[in-house]
């Protein structure tokens, strides 16, 4: 059986498909949104932020990274605990966070 992936560019703002819609990026009391407009329908937004934008501070592009957890500190590693489950007959599995049962008994016994 064949398959056709057909994907349609929508302008958000006027629900009309579109070729040149593209993907915008917006920022505000820090929460990020992602808006896909037409060119004709960016002009607009920008009209409207024009003012705001003119009179406040450019902080400059930020890179798009994608956050990590820091393992929690003073705490034993994952691996530690991983390794004395193990020794205790539980089943953990090699990556991932550690169950949360898991550490509470690490806890307990020691």
């Amino acid at each position: 059986m064949a398959q056709k992936v057909v994907t349609l560019f929508i302008d958000d703002l006027t629900g009309k498909e579109s070729d040149e819609a593209q993907t915008h990026t917006i920022a505000l009391d820090g929460v990020r949104y992602d808006i896909d407009l037409t060119p004709e329908s960016y002009d607009k937004l920008y009209d409207a932020l024009a003012p705001f934008l003119h009179a406040g501070r450019k902080v400059g592009r930020q890179k798009v990274t994608q956050l990590t957890r820091k393992a929690p500190s003073g705490g034993p590693s994952a691996e530690t605990v991983r390794a004395w489950a193990r020794d205790q007959g539980l089943e953990v599995s090699d990556r991932g966070r550690v169950p949360t049962t898991v550490r509470e008994a690490y806890e307990r016994a020691h």
